[in-house]
């Protein structure tokens, strides 16, 4: 009877080991979860579950029962050290279990401060994990001083639930902008804006010289020279695909472990899914960090181990919620040379839209689902309107899928 073994117990895994079975996949599955929880939800945790307003078993994705009644063999608290090819075997927690088809779900690692400047003082906190979450709530004070670095998705969404909860927030982003990454000027705007006014000091165009403290962080020194007390610091500054395992393995890596288009790697025993594997899409090889791909992209590896040969194309979308707005992300926004703004039918509603030539490539729609629904219907569709159109608030955007 065939076994596949999968690694990574986050979305992808847990959503691979789902389809496997849904699909009829009779053989043995093993799933293996380095943390002591059953897979589950990570959004929620620097929100909701931060804020006190979600408890830790609704974050499972699916209760620890289904995996037994599904035949499921869940590994908590074990990992795997090492793959050895050629004997087609996994090390894990000093035992060779044997595979015919391996998944790498082994998602993705927070950066962290390099310990010269003070990343490892006590005090210091990365979003990424329950127990980060856990290790973090005794010092989400109302009244404490929060220090947050990095002004991506991360440290924004970070910024609002401390922001919401009473803390005095202090944001750096080293780049001239927060957001500059990954959203044009006019988001970064927004989002500017909606922090300043909820009291958080935004300091752009300024890096971290060092972290102060003996015991424990009590302070940083900027760029600039300047030396600001904080009685914590969380580090936004992004995160890094889990490759070591595939690296030590042997297996091909490019900004992640390298995939085809079915999610095998260059081994063809191997394949891989979610934010650790990267692969090829219209031209270009991408990585995309996201809850939706790592559930579609996992269940499309499922399909492929059983033989479907189903080519990966996804249409990329993204959120981030902060304070009462919900931005929603269509598309990627990559090569972009031009941005139109909608007025949304409130206040706090707008949209930007990504072009490239005539062609449209994105949407960032703040607090407006209808431009977000149309945008993503118009890319997927392949379909580019008049840019004008876009920007007239009394135009009908529906009627736009129908020219």
């Amino acid at each position: 009877m065939e076994r596949i073994f999968v690694i990574g117990g986050g979305q992808a895994g847990s959503s691979l080991v789902a389809r496997l079975r849904s699909e009829g996949f009779e053989g043995t599955i093993d799933l293996i979860c380095e943390e002591p929880v059953p897979p589950y939800q990570r959004p929620p945790l620097s929100k909701k579950y931060l804020m006190g307003e979600m408890e830790a078993e609704r974050l499972y994705l699916r209760p620890e029962s289904f995996y037994e009644e599904h035949d499921i063999t869940l590994h908590l608290s074990e990992t795997a050290v090492s793959i050895d090819r050629a004997a087609k075997t996994v090390q894990v927690n000093g035992a060779a279990l044997g595979y015919d088809q391996l998944a790498l779900t082994t998602g993705s690692v927070p950066r962290r401060l390099p310990a010269s400047i003070g990343g490892d003082l006590p005090g210091l906190h990365v979003v990424r994990t329950l127990a980060d979450i856990d290790a973090m709530m005794p010092d989400v004070t109302p009244g404490k001083r929060v220090l947050i670095v990095g002004g991506g998705y991360i440290g924004l969404e970070a910024a609002a639930v401390c922001a919401s909860l009473g803390l005095k927030v202090t944001l750096l982003e080293m780049a001239s902008r927060i957001l500059q990454r990954v959203a044009c000027p006019e988001t970064s705007d927004y989002f500017r804006a909606l922090h300043t006014s909820h009291g958080v000091d935004i300091r752009e165009g300024t890096g971290l010289e060092a972290l102060l403290g003996d015991d424990h962080v009590t302070g940083a020194r900027l760029s600039n020279g300047e030396e600001i007390a904080t009685d914590m610091v969380i580090v936004g500054v992004g995160i890094a695909p889990a490759t070591d395992l595939a690296k030590a393995a042997g297996l091909t890596l490019d900004n992640g472990i390298a995939t085809d288009q079915y999610g095998r790697t260059s081994d063809p025993a191997i394949w891989a899914a979610g934010d650790c594997a990267s692969f090829p899409w219209r031209g270009a090889r991408i990585r995309l960090e996201s809850v939706q791909n790592a559930i579609d992209q996992a269940e499309c590896v499922a399909d492929n181990i059983m033989g479907a040969t189903k080519p990966y194309d996804p249409h990329p979308w993204f959120w981030s919620d902060q304070y009462d707005v919900k931005l929603q992300i269509a598309g990627l926004n990559t090569g972009y040379d031009a941005i139109t703004t909608r007025p949304g039918d409130r206040d706090s509603a707008a949209s930007h839209w990504y072009w490239k030539g005539t062609t449209l490539l994105a949407v960032d729609a703040m607090n407006d689902p209808r431009a977000y629904m149309i945008g993503k219907r118009l890319i997927e569709a392949g379909k580019s309107p008049d840019p004008q159109v876009i920007a007239d608030p009394d135009a009908d955007l529906k009627a736009l899928l129908k020219a």
